[in-house]
């Protein structure tokens, strides 16, 4: 079923109508999403507003399921069924904010970057978008202590500056939203994108932290508030678990106070000589998260 005259990989579960305003929200899972901090900020947002699924992309042309594998689940007890790594696509109502929202969560495509993107500014077209919204995570030398620092960018400058957010200066290897970003600004509809930086001796376990932190960025951008009690309470557990687990470690524990210290100053060397390396310590880190159950959690 097509929209808009968009035809396939689009697929439709029903056509959303009459959206106030949208601003088109992604996160993808992968290279993208350092300690799944972006897709699960959109998955809150989501589940705070009850958002309900319109359309998903079929994967067939974009992805190497040898690389992201479909799944296999039992239903009613005897039926195998195969879920494919779709990108799935959300509308969120909010009667009492400016604008509504429409989500979009999904691995990284593997392959056909820009026919992916074409595709996701063909619908955010055909749904009037006035905004759209990268979210993501990168792994630094940051210490899990400190607010979690986002950087941003956006096709209007001024837009940076009004959310105080650090303009990034990264150059080199791009993931999908560098070009989606591309594609939004080809078709002329602004863009923006969030990045949270994610302690990297950590990045094994989910971070709800950075999570929240994209949360509360998004809500200033967007004008879309959510009640994030539930985020916040588990970005607090996973402060004080990381605090114990680097307390015991004294390697680790003057590797996060040398990042502290290096935090007051940006200019200053983030990985001392006299300490051990982030891959060692990152190593012994997880180790120990792992004797005291983290896998459960």
């Amino acid at each position: 079923m097509g929209y808009g005259g968009i035809v396939p990989p689009l697929i439709w579960d029903r056509r959303p109508e009459a959206l106030r305003a949208p601003a088109l929200v992604c996160a993808f899972k992968g290279w993208n999403d350092a300690a799944d901090s972006a897709s699960t900020a959109v998955g809150f947002v989501g589940s705070s507003l009850d958002a309900d699924r319109f359309a998903a992309i079929d994967p067939e042309e974009f992805f190497d399921f040898q690389a992201t594998r479909p799944r296999v689940r039992i239903v009613e007890g005897r039926n195998r069924e195969v879920i494919w790594p779709e990108v799935e696509l959300f509308e969120a109502r909010v009667p009492r904010a400016p604008r509504d929202l429409v989500l979009l969560v999904g691995h990284e495509p593997s392959y056909r970057w820009r026919t992916f993107c074409n595709t996701v500014v063909e619908l955010a077209e055909a749904l009037g978008v006035q905004l759209v919204v990268t979210l993501g995570a990168l792994l630094a030398d940051v210490p899990h202590t400190r607010p979690v620092a986002i950087t941003g960018l956006a096709s209007d400058d001024t837009l940076v500056e009004k959310l105080g957010l650090r303009s990034a200066s990264y150059e080199g290897p791009t993931g999908i939203v560098g070009v989606l970003h591309t594609a939004c600004a080809e078709a002329g509809i602004p863009s923006a994108s969030l990045w949270a930086a994610v302690p990297h001796y950590v990045a094994a376990a989910p971070n709800p932290k950075a999570a929240l932190s994209l949360v509360r960025k998004l809500e200033g951008l967007v004008g879309v508030s959510v009640d994030a009690s539930e985020l916040e309470s588990a970005a607090g557990d996973y402060e004080r678990q990381v605090n114990l687990a680097v307390q015991s470690d004294p390697d680790v524990q003057a590797f996060v106070e040398r990042l502290e210290a290096a935090a007051e100053d940006d200019d200053a060397e983030l990985r001392p000589p006299d300490v051990p390396s982030g891959d060692t310590l990152a190593r012994e880190f997880q180790r120990f998260l792992r004797q005291r159950g983290g896998d459960e959690g």
